[in-house]
């Protein structure tokens, strides 16, 4: 892992992400590129009846001042850290950005749930999230010496979702990290048989060309069963399938994508389909 892109708004979420991204670089030994996105829109920067290039070069300079700041943080010392400002938010440069320096993922905080206001999606992590051909943690809470040494996938088997299995296993192998994958199983119109479990798991299993070991774990809805799985095995971090520009809430089915990343107490990573 060469190269890891942070997306910051210098919130206390940012530096969530922040933090994470610093354990992550000390253990590979990456370079952390910082990007920070101002308000200004392109109207704003070409016109030079409506905005002159002098404030331009002002806001440039406050905001490459306050991000300066915000890196000065004891746990960046020995990291190789590159600042990047953009003049104006369009979230596709996030994996413009990451694109064109070959980075192999992608850590943004988010606010996550709030009471009964769920504020991942619309928020910017799900419009990075929606644009990144590159894995992304998302990142909610404080996680000083972050590390994985437990890393939980959980598919459906379905084959629409193998690209995204493979580019798991394949970051799982990068860390070194003990690759739990589980297969929810629910009451009702998507309970599955023992024998219709395992049929559509081993179908997968050739497909992917892996005899690697899947769990199956029972509970009331998928995200619960998610969530207690990932308790039950200490789980460090979480990885769900996303269909890209559709969102995260396209997983498995409905909102329960979205919903484990709003609750999960733990980071969450997404692997584009």
């Amino acid at each position: 892992m060469k190269t890891i892109i942070v997306p910051v708004d210098f919130s206390q979420q940012s530096e969530y992400a922040l933090e994470v991204a610093s354990s992550l670089a000390k253990k590979h030994d990456s370079e952390i590129i910082v990007l920070h996105m101002l308000e200004l829109n392109y109207a704003m920067i070409s016109s030079s009846e409506a905005y002159h290039p002098e404030q331009t070069v002002f806001l440039l300079k406050v905001a490459e001042k306050r991000l300066g700041e915000f890196l000065q943080k004891d746990y960046l010392k020995d990291i190789k850290v590159t600042p990047v400002i953009k003049h104006y938010k369009v979230f596709s440069e996030v994996n413009d950005v990451a694109e064109s320096n070959k980075a192999d993922l992608i850590v943004m905080g988010s606010h996550g749930t709030d009471g009964l206001q769920e504020i991942f999606i619309g928020s910017n992590a799900e419009r990075v999230v929606r644009n990144s051909d590159v894995p992304v943690i998302v990142v909610k809470k404080p996680r000083p010496g972050f590390k994985i040494d437990t890393f939980v996938f959980a598919c459906d088997f379905k084959e629409e979702t193998l690209p995204a299995f493979k580019k798991a296993k394949e970051f799982a192998d990068k860390l070194g990290a003990e690759f739990k994958v589980v297969y929810i199983n629910t009451p009702g119109d998507n309970f599955l048989s023992d024998g219709d479990m395992n049929q559509q798991i081993s179908k997968f299993q050739d497909l992917a060309n892996t005899g690697l070991q899947v769990d199956k774990y029972c509970d009331y809805s998928v995200e619960r069963g998610v969530l207690n799985y990932c308790e039950s095995n200490h789980a460090d971090l979480v990885g769900i399938p996303t269909h890209g520009r559709k969102g995260i809430s396209h997983f498995f089915m409905g909102s329960i994508g979205e919903d484990i990343a709003n609750h999960s107490p733990i980071p969450v990573i997404t692997f584009k389909l």
